[in-house]
């Protein structure tokens, strides 16, 4: 993996709203040649080269610590700016409309249609690694061995796309993975916004091979 130059490394926000796995997702990112800046700072958020959504936890409670923030709208300024997003797990989960867990049905922040709701599996959470059908034309997963696999922990996912097609925007760029019966969204590219439901951070070299992709849109 590529360290890149002090001259060349583009900023990263990491958002601090209490509910994200900080620390392993800087030390990634700064392996793979970004300057991290942990922040609750709408400004700093806004105005970064990228901005990073981690997320453990429950629904509810991340979307809570998010509007404490001013997530929702920090997220919506950059995108309509064309700003790189990347949410990771819980990251991906609020970007959709809503979300039923522990059963509370909480919104999301909207940026895509669609639910957030418990896996069918005999076995939850939905622990350790797994493969993941990659969309064709994928960014995200450009010079990653499409045998690899990558690390979930997660009990909730989204079961089914609702994106309506338009001719004039390009579509989604929609990833799955499987657990038990269920067909779930492993990673979403639309435009500015990424997201995954595993955790690139924890997944060796193959998500390193991730970060490092969306990092260098960032140049």
């Amino acid at each position: 993996m590529t360290t890149g130059s002090p001259t060349s490394r583009p900023r990263v926000a990491l958002l601090d709203y209490g509910a994200g796995n900080l620390r392993s997702a800087q030390r990634a990112l700064e392996h793979v040649g970004a300057e991290i800046e942990v922040t609750r700072e709408p400004a700093v958020a806004v105005e970064a080269d990228g901005l990073v959504v981690p997320g453990v936890g429950a629904f509810d409670a991340c979307m809570k610590g998010l509007r404490a923030v001013n997530g929702p709208r920090i997220v919506g300024q950059r995108l309509a700016g064309s700003r790189p997003v990347l949410g990771i797990c819980v990251g991906l989960q609020v970007m959709f409309e809503r979300g039923a867990e522990h059963g509370v049905n909480a919104s999301g922040m909207g940026q895509w249609p669609g639910s957030v709701d418990k896996l069918r599996a005999n076995v939850l959470p939905h622990m350790g690694w797994n493969t993941v059908d990659v969309a064709p034309g994928s960014a995200m997963f450009a010079g990653i061995d499409p045998a690899e696999r990558f690390y979930f922990v997660h009990s909730y996912g989204v079961q089914s796309w609702e994106m309506p097609v338009d001719e004039f925007i390009a579509a989604p760029k929609v990833s799955w993975s499987a657990h038990g019966e269920s067909r779930f969204v492993a990673a979403v590219e639309n435009g500015p916004l990424w997201a995954t439901q595993f955790h690139p951070e924890k997944s060796g070299e193959a998500g390193l091979g991730l970060l490092e992709n969306w990092v260098r849109t960032l140049r």
